[in-house]
């Protein structure tokens, strides 16, 4: 081999590792901006991915619930579960399966989907609905909504339709119950 053909040859050898680098250095760079835009999608913005799609929820004072999402907000869920809906508080949530691998930003979302938990809960109140409260200790309360403050319910429980007020904080999520 010639000294140019050598000398080619270097270059070549030269020019390929040069590429190697640039190629790995490219994909590091990639996978560092990844990571850093995965660092502000919200289990919300996942969980609006799977409307649509059953799911298994761990719900904090109610344990495993198998269902179809069918509406998100930034704080709570609708989940439709056999012959029930729950309004699911979202930080009640504890695990999620079979979520969708997609997020949907927050600012694509419907102006709707912005409402906090109390217009669910007023939407199940003004339908007189009667629904069971499952409490994040496990508790459970029975009755009708009546009104709803800023951050709690006010349930009438009971034949002596006592009333018991439950604060946003403590409510895991409200199921609805069949009349009959």
């Amino acid at each position: 081999m010639s000294w140019e053909d050598e000398l080619f040859a270097l270059f070549d050898d030269l020019e390929g590792q040069a590429g190697a680098l640039a190629a790995a250095e490219r994909g590091a760079e990639h996978a560092d901006r990844s990571r850093a835009e995965y660092q502000t999608v919200t289990l919300a913005s996942r969980l609006m991915a799977s409307v649509g799609t059953e799911l298994t929820l761990t719900v904090t004072g109610v344990g495993a619930l198998t269902g179809t999402v069918d509406r998100v907000a930034s704080d709570w869920l609708l989940v439709s579960a056999g012959q029930h809906d729950w309004v699911i508080s979202a930080d009640a949530v504890m695990t999620v399966e079979r979520a969708s691998v997609r997020s949907i930003p927050e600012v694509a979302w419907s102006p709707l989907a912005r409402l906090g938990l109390g217009a669910a809960l007023r939407r199940i109140a003004e339908a007189g609905e009667r629904c069971l409260l499952h409490l994040r200790d496990g508790s459970r309360h029975e009755g009708t909504l009546r009104r709803i403050g800023v951050d709690f319910c006010e349930l009438v429980e009971g034949d002596d339709r006592r009333m018991i007020l439950v604060p946003f904080g403590a409510l895991a999520a409200a199921q609805s119950r069949a009349e009959g």
